[in-house]
């Protein structure tokens, strides 16, 4: 039903020529700034250092496999989400949502300033039980985990959709939704962990990537209490593991927000935790 509903969404976003502009951008900027810059690592290995950043509180958080779905839906959630304004709002939805469509193009761009000159990878379990595995395996080299993208894209998503609503003057109206998409946003976050394609190092990292992106819509405040409510449920760690992992979380987007206020570029606090 899912696939179906999204299948719906790109539909609904794609027969608007005003925003076929920002759309291929916006795939432009995936293709070469994550895509394209990992395979261009493969084949010419050792241009680009490559870190690894695995910590040991990750071993404090189960494997489940069967959050990978979850994992494999962070680029369609929000293009659920553009649809949701375009289909609640018709015409008058269209600037925001090519400004929404736009942003994640540049959200890859920026990322990309970090991946550019230090790559970064996690040991991940070389589990192939499913088909959203293999073809995690198959497809993604597993180079861009500092900032992780997936966590930067899905926070972006559930913040725009805030304030697209709020310009739209349906905040209110749509308040369920916005709670929908905020406590989607934390599910894609956890299964970013339970899956091991990112660290905690990953998350905190994406955190503070994301409060120098768009300062105004997610504030050192937005952070912490997005922190304060990832992995929740009976197969989370115990709650002595979960307050350990979320105080680190929340502390190194602390530190690398410290050092970046002194920092020449946004990125180098990022980059100084790569090559230490």
């Amino acid at each position: 039903m899912k696939q179906q509903t999204t299948f719906f969404a790109v539909c609904t976003v794609l027969r608007r020529p005003f925003l076929w502009g920002a759309a291929l951008k916006c795939l432009g900027a995936a293709l070469r700034h994550f895509f394209g810059l990992q395979y261009w690592a493969v084949l010419f290995p050792r241009r680009i250092p490559v870190s690894n950043v695995d910590h040991p509180l990750d071993e404090k958080i189960p494997f489940l496999p069967e959050r990978v779905d979850t994992y494999l839906d962070f680029s369609a959630f929000w293009i659920r989400e553009a649809a949701f304004l375009l289909r609640a709002y018709g015409k008058r939805a269209l600037p925001e949502v090519r400004a929404f469509i736009a942003s994640m193009g540049s959200l890859y761009v920026f990322a990309a300033r970090v991946y550019r000159q230090n790559l970064s990878t996690t040991k991940r379990p070389p589990y192939r039980g499913s088909m959203g595995f293999r073809l995690i395996h198959a497809f993604d080299p597993h180079l861009l985990c500092v900032p992780s993208l997936h966590v930067c894209l899905v926070i972006r998503t559930y913040t725009r959709l805030r304030a697209a609503l709020a310009a739209l003057g349906g905040e209110r109206d749509y308040a369920a939704r916005i709670l929908a998409a905020r406590a989607h946003a934390l599910a894609i976050t956890g299964a970013v962990l339970y899956v091991k394609q990112h660290s905690v190092n990953c998350i905190a990292a994406a955190l503070y990537t994301m409060s120098r992106f768009d300062p105004p819509l997610f504030p050192p405040a937005e952070a912490e209490a997005f922190t304060a409510c990832l992995l929740t449920g009976e197969e989370a760690p115990s709650a002595a593991d979960r307050d350990a992992i979320k105080a680190y979380i929340t502390g190194l987007y602390h530190k690398f927000r410290a050092q970046g206020e002194a920092a020449p570029s946004w990125e180098e606090p990022l980059l100084a935790f790569l090559g230490g």
